[in-house]
């Protein structure tokens, strides 16, 4: 395990370091394992992010684990031997099942403590990482650090969360990183969902290609069925790219259950279907995007405005590190966007609250420009590096009504 100020690190920790021959000799070959009964014994427990509610137990079984460990390869293309590097934490969403997957195919894990920019390039330069994962602040801190410079040889990175702007994986891919992009749910156990490349999209402007790379994608092979229905009757929503509902799905990595919850699992488990409290729409061309959390959504004047479309025309502003937009109390309209902005470092002016208000306005409806602009050092986030949005909304709430705001 290697992080900034390694050798001293090494040095401590030495009594605590084997390898793993060193770990396999020291083993107990005489060992009784408890083996499971059946497929659908659990396996694992793991805990959601707690981005917008508090965290729940996700109980997952062996069957789950092992389709969902298989399907990741399979649809990632991870050949033999590679070399990953761990910016996702094991223990969130049992870090997309790649713990087990990357062992079945012989490949080298590099492990740090604490994300840290720099310190990823040097491992990847010196250890000649192949693949890594992370959530789309990773792709952020790494195109926007200071240390950032094109790659000696292309690096494969999965992401997933939240919609990575477009701006973002513009700036990631011009350095070198391959982007494949995702979506699944610490309740699935990876991720079930595959923004399938097609060839003749790479004749595309960038602009065009990191729109349609945004996007979730299609079921992966291993799972069995997504959609999106609506709320109210139940039913498939139109498949136009416009029509938007609750994403559900199913299929053998579906968790069995949260623990000693039975009335959030009925509430998510129903018919055979895992309702997942996401917003999305599905393409003409099957593909799914996500709008949004549930939670996430602002009805402002009736209207509902995706808290993500307006983030990803934020961080197009070249001053714009990181954003993140709720719902705050308005007396005339309900709701109306709050943007919480962390700037660049090093800027030479930063921009205005009016300013970057003002640069919504020429690029979105004005229903959805943010009628506030929360300047932060830094946004609160979990361990897996999510925007904690619930945060947010409470000091948002606090903020009070922006008064007569008939902008």
């Amino acid at each position: 395990m290697e992080e900034k100020g390694g050798d001293d690190v090494a040095d401590r920790d030495k009594s605590f370091r084997y390898t793993y021959d060193e770990l396999v000799e020291r083993g107990d070959p005489s060992f009784k394992w408890i083996r499971p009964e059946s497929e659908w014994d659990p396996v694992v427990l793991n805990y959601t992010s707690g981005t917008t509610s508090a965290p729940k137990g996700v109980v997952h079984c062996h069957r789950g684990i092992f389709v969902m460990s298989v399907d990741s390869l399979i649809d990632w293309t991870v050949p033999k031997n590679p070399v990953y590097l761990w910016t996702l934490p094991i223990f969130h969403a049992n870090g997309w099942s790649y713990p087990w997957g990357i062992a079945a195919v012989g490949g080298t894990n590099v492990c740090l403590r604490k994300f840290d920019a720099p310190l990823i390039y040097r491992l990847i330069r010196d250890h000649g990482v192949t693949h890594m994962c992370g959530a789309p602040v990773v792709l952020n801190m790494l195109s926007a650090s200071q240390d950032s410079q094109p790659l000696k040889h292309p690096v494969n990175i999965l992401t997933a969360g939240a919609p990575p702007p477009a701006a973002v994986l513009l700036r990631a891919e011009s350095m070198g990183f391959k982007i494949s992009h995702g979506y699944g749910l610490t309740e699935t156990a990876g991720l079930n969902v595959s923004c399938a490349w097609k060839p003749q999209w790479n004749r595309l402007p960038a602009s065009e290609r990191a729109r349609l790379k945004a996007r979730q994608g299609v079921r992966t092979v291993g799972f069995t069925e997504i959609d999106v229905v609506d709320p109210g009757s139940g039913r498939s929503v139109e498949r136009n790219g416009e029509t938007v509902g609750e994403i559900v799905m199913r299929g053998s990595s579906i968790m069995l259950g949260y623990l000693k919850d039975p009335v959030g699992t009925e509430k998510a488990l129903k018919n055979g279907w895992f309702f997942t409290g996401d917003v999305g729409v599905i393409h003409s061309d099957g593909y799914l995007e996500i709008k949004d959390r549930s939670k996430d959504i602002i009805i402002t004047g009736g209207e509902n405005v995706s808290s993500v479309e307006v983030e990803a025309v934020l961080y197009t502003n070249p001053a714009v590190n990181e954003v993140a937009v709720v719902a705050r109390p308005d007396e005339f309209w309900g709701e109306t966007p709050c943007a919480f902005v962390s700037l660049k470092p090093g800027l030479t002016r930063k921009p205005t609250e009016g300013e970057l208000i003002e640069y919504c306005k020429q690029k979105m409806p004005r229903f959805m420009v943010p009628k506030t602009v929360s300047f932060k050092d830094e946004l609160p986030k979990t361990s897996t590096g999510k925007v904690m949005k619930f945060v947010l909304r409470d000091i948002a709430k606090k903020m009070g009504s922006t008064r007569l705001s008939r902008m």
